[in-house]
């Protein structure tokens, strides 16, 4: 696909926010490390990393979050820890990499909503409520029950409110996602999730959780990770900007933005360490070296430039203007 001079000016000059990069040790550390450097150098400004989850206990957590701070903060010319969207705005002056942090699941918690206040100190802004199984929170969207939000997961989505942390229902399962939805007074994002009526993933989601998340005032982010793509001989950046279109017509693009799940170690791409149920499909990741491709598949698909600038970034932002604290 050839790119044009628009399409070359909005990735130099738009802001670009993946909300989903898994960045715990699950490979070799150098690739782990050269993820980030090439998705700075093709345009990338804002990166959500995971640094826990359901599968981490609360000091494995700390310990993770600890990690990961002390080398962000360890190389100021490089990253900017964001503490607040104004962090956003520097990062961008100084063309720096500003880099935040999300657990895939409740669990680092620990029973004690006390910790949701702490771990948003340490730079957690999002947190998923279940990771593909039952926790205590609720079921995932992978479990055999369709359980819905517990009474520990209502007070969790309270707290998280209160808190300014964003409540996220990726991998979380149907009922209990819906639930979410109605406990939740602020917005609830789905950070990383494909549309279901395009691809029938038990990770993608359907048209009335978009909806009801558009409601909310949240946003869809959408992946580039193959398994959840689908597979109809498209090209995979074809297919991503179908998922967008997709949902961007649903509720609007103002709901729509990016988070590529990608894998920084293909070698362990199948994720069965901590994913068994992903059933991996003939289509590759996006790497971040075509987000130039993105951008043009979004112009050639008839979105404006406005629309294509809160797609590849500002609607990210505006979620979290109005939620964090």
């Amino acid at each position: 696909m050839e790119v044009s001079d628009q399409a070359r000016q909005l990735q130099s000059d738009a802001l670009i926010w993946d909300m989903t990069l898994p960045y715990t040790d699950y490979g070799d550390p150098e690739l782990k490390v050269a993820m980030l450097r090439r998705m700075a150098e093709n345009g990338f400004d804002v990166v959500s990393l995971t640094v826990g989850g359901d599968w981490m206990d609360l000091p494995s957590a700390i310990r993770s979050i600890a990690k990961e701070r002390h080398y962000f903060l360890g190389r100021p010319d490089t990253y900017i820890l964001i503490e607040s969207t104004d962090d956003i705005t520097r990062a961008l002056r100084e063309n720096r990499l500003a880099v935040v942090f999300h657990f895939q699941g409740a669990n680092p918690i620990a029973h004690d909503l006390a910790m949701v206040e702490v771990y948003y100190k340490l730079g957690i802004r999002h947190m998923l409520m279940c990771y593909n199984v039952k926790t205590p929170v609720g079921d995932g969207c992978q479990e055999l029950t369709d359980g819905g939000l517990s009474r520990l997961g209502a007070d969790l989505v309270k707290e998280m409110n209160r808190v300014g942390m964003l409540v996220d229902v990726a991998h979380t399962g149907y009922r209990t996602s819906m639930d979410v939805f109605d406990a939740s007074s602020e917005p609830v994002i789905i950070s990383h999730a494909n549309a279901r009526a395009l691809c029938d993933h038990t990770r993608n989601v359907r048209d009335d959780q978009i909806k009801a998340c558009a409601a909310s005032g949240g946003v869809v982010g959408i992946i580039a990770f193959g398994p959840v793509l689908g597979d109809d001989g498209k090209s995979p950046v074809d297919l991503l900007i179908q998922h967008i279109r997709y949902v961007a017509d649903l509720v609007g693009p103002q709901h729509v933005g990016l988070a590529l799940d990608l894998i920084y170690d293909q070698s362990v791409s199948n994720q069965t360490m901590w994913n068994p149920h992903f059933h991996p499909r003939p289509i590759p990741d996006i790497p971040p070296e075509e987000m130039d491709l993105i951008i043009e598949g979004l112009l050639r698909d008839g979105f404006s430039e406005a629309d294509t600038r809160g797609i590849l970034g500002g609607n990210w932002l505006t979620v979290a203007e109005k939620v964090w604290k």
